[in-house]
């Protein structure tokens, strides 16, 4: 029994995902770090502003956030549809960030005409 109820509690999400439109009022807060997982190909390619740029994918990823990102303030996190977003989400919270991920990730966020910065 103690075995399955590690495998559950192992099993939960520690983020929020959201959809564009709470993703958007959640941005617009000043105080909101944006995060984008993506390379630096797909950085450059256009992002969602304010956005700073630590690609999921890399060895360091971990390393890199402690260092660039607040600690005790939400972390807004998104890539190109938004699995590697939710492992970042899952990394960062696992560190004691509070993550919101963008469900859809840039594809939908542009999809829903949002601007990007290029």
């Amino acid at each position: 029994m103690a075995v399955l109820g590690m495998t559950t509690a192992c099993g939960q999400k520690n983020y929020e995902d959201v959809d564009v439109a709470g993703f958007a009022a959640l941005i617009a807060d000043s105080t909101v770090t944006v995060l984008d997982v993506r390379t630096a190909d797909e950085f450059r390619d256009g992002h969602i502003g304010r956005a700073i740029n630590i690609d999921v994918k890399e060895s360091d990823f971990l390393e890199k956030a402690k260092a660039m990102l607040p600690s005790g303030r939400t972390i807004a996190v998104y890539c190109r549809s938004g699995r590697r977003s939710a492992n970042a989400c899952n990394q960062l919270g696992a560190e004691g960030y509070k993550t919101v991920n963008l469900k859809g990730g840039i594809i939908a966020w542009t999809d829903d005409k949002k601007p990007v910065v290029k």
